[in-house]
């Protein structure tokens, strides 16, 4: 199966909370969840069934794939290397999807989503550590220095997104300047770094049976 190209609003409404899909529209008035909180479809507005224990576990998945914009391969992929690697699995796998490239750019105010943030990466607009990296899924690590580096007329748009995100607080995992367009990652980020509640004991135990 292709990514996902619908209607995004309707796949928080789904989730039943805002997962931040389309970045500062998700604060407004137009917000889908505002002004339609059911699921969506003809049966919506029914009364909700009682989820299993399984499908409270594929429910936080699924949430997490549709915030960093990863598919199932990819995320079976994360998950496996967080299994093998030092530390609590459920940690170490979000660690893994907050280092991911286009979060970092999101995370700087870049992009007012992630959906954005992906596409600035994928325009080859951002360098890490000098050169030139256009793979929205490359892993950043401690030390690291991620930028911008495109033509004038591209960072008036960046600009104008870091003014839009001037509310959204960049983590302390980053020393950023928003004068230079560019971070330090002085640490790798932790679990306390993400803004949204995530319970990633739901997707280990999934992936454990």
């Amino acid at each position: 199966m292709g990514r996902y190209t619908g209607a995004v609003c309707r796949l928080c409404r789904r989730q039943g909370e805002k997962l931040f899909l389309k970045g500062t529209r998700c604060q407004t008035e137009k917000c889908g969840v505002a002004k339609r909180a059911f699921p969506p479809g003809q049966h919506g507005k029914g009364k909700r069934q009682k989820l299993s224990n399984y499908g409270v576990q594929l429910k936080e998945k699924q949430k997490v794939k549709r915030i960093y914009g990863v598919m199932e391969k990819q995320f079976r992929k994360y998950f496996k290397i967080a299994s093998k690697t030092k530390g609590v699995t459920g940690k170490v796998l979000l660690q893994l999807l907050e280092r991911r490239l286009d979060n970092v750019i999101f995370r700087m105010g870049l992009g007012t989503s992630r959906a954005q943030a992906r596409q600035i990466v994928r325009h080859n607009m951002v360098a890490v550590n000098s050169r030139r990296v256009n793979i929205p899924s490359f892993l950043i690590d401690k030390d690291d220095l991620v930028e911008i580096k495109t033509k004038d007329k591209a960072k008036v748009k960046i600009k104008d997104n870091l003014e839009l995100s001037k509310d959204r607080t960049v983590p302390s995992w980053l020393e950023f300047s928003a004068v230079d367009m560019k971070a330090k990652v002085s640490r790798l980020p932790e679990k306390g770094d993400i803004q949204q509640q995530i319970q990633e004991q739901l997707i280990v135990e999934l992936y454990s049976k």
